[in-house]
């Protein structure tokens, strides 16, 4: 279903005192010290595993594993890649992909 270069959104389940602007379905704790909600997070599809695991780069750069299968995982839409491309990672240039696999022979 899901291919390298795909982009993907991912419906992360945060707690806070102080929700941010992208916060969504902001439910407040029973005794009223903060709030329950959730934020869509804007991934890129860099590899998919034979395990069923996908490998997506997230907007600052992190590489992150999640199951193909995770109900909180879909594909972005093509009016959310067109209005919201700007959330979107980058796909990383061929140099610093080059370092990364060196740095991971390395290792």
């Amino acid at each position: 279903m899901y291919r390298p270069g795909d982009r993907v959104i991912y419906t992360a389940t945060k707690h806070s005192s102080h929700p941010g602007p992208r916060a969504e379905a902001v439910q407040p704790e029973q005794h009223g010290e903060g709030y329950w909600y959730d934020v869509k997070k804007y991934w890129l599809v860099l590899q998919v595993q034979p395990d069923g695991l996908l490998k997506v780069l997230t907007r600052r750069g992190k590489e992150r594993s999640v199951a193909a299968s995770d109900p909180r995982l879909r594909p972005a839409r093509w009016w959310e890649t067109l209005f919201f491309r700007g959330r979107f990672p980058h796909p990383v240039d061929s140099n610093v992909q080059r370092h990364r696999r060196d740095r991971a022979r390395v290792k």
